[in-house]
């Protein structure tokens, strides 16, 4: 996290800590003390990729079986107000580039796979694979709706963890309920990993089934697995 940057941090754990926030594994990780944000500029902006890179990849390798609920978040408070399209074409742009720094330095996760067509695709960064969710002013969904542009980076270790104690299926399932009462509606967007490709939920925009991912994974580094 930057160092000059605690006034504009402290609106996402605003944000995350209003009642009616649907996500509970985020509130968990707040709480807890366990969600880190970093403050980038422009979400249509290369600047700081380096820096995100290198932040990304200390939280990850700082993250242990204690810390069960952890969450990476990047603000992007110099980003105008986008329309979902648009803003859903600036969030692959960015994962795209920086994934092309990422990919001179590391391996893909093994537990993910790197297509986006897959529904065992996973974002890889750092050789950790994430669950990453979009969040801007103009989504259609409130809990995605949030007064700058922000990409929230989950581990998809976490969720392994939760499978393995049996805890995800109560938890997606609390997640599910708090979402549709804030909304009024059930998420059409909404899959659990491994039976549809998670790419199709990263900006919160609804797509059909015609809808293709922009993003391609490949020139991995000497011995990389792409899978």
């Amino acid at each position: 996290m930057q160092a000059n940057s605690s006034v504009k941090t402290d609106v996402v754990k605003t944000f995350i800590a209003e009642p009616n926030f649907p996500c509970v594994g985020a509130k968990a990780a707040l709480n807890q003390g366990h969600l880190d944000i970093f403050v980038a500029g422009d979400l249509r902006d290369s600047a700081a990729d380096e820096a995100i890179i290198k932040a990304l990849q200390k939280f990850a390798e700082g993250v242990n079986e204690d810390k069960v609920f952890a969450s990476f978040c990047v603000t992007f408070p110099d980003t105008p107000p986008l329309s979902e399209p648009l803003f859903e074409s600036a969030l692959w742009q960015r994962l795209q580039a920086l994934h092309d720094i990422d990919r001179r330095y590391s391996d893909w996760d093994p537990l993910v796979s790197s297509d986006p067509r897959s529904p065992d695709f996973g974002m890889s960064l750092g050789g950790h694979g994430f669950y990453v969710v979009g969040l801007h002013p103009n989504a259609s969904r409130p809990a995605r709706r949030f007064g700058q542009a922000a990409l929230a980076f989950n581990l998809h270790s976490q969720f392994e963890q939760l499978k393995a104690e049996g805890r995800y299926d109560k938890l997606r399932g609390a997640i599910s309920e708090r979402d549709a009462a804030l909304s009024g509606s059930n998420n059409p967007m909404l899959a659990e990993h491994g039976v549809v490709s998670e790419a199709v939920q990263y900006s919160g925009r609804a797509v059909g089934d015609e809808w293709t991912c922009p993003f391609k994974a490949g020139g991995f580094k000497a011995g990389a697995r792409s899978s």
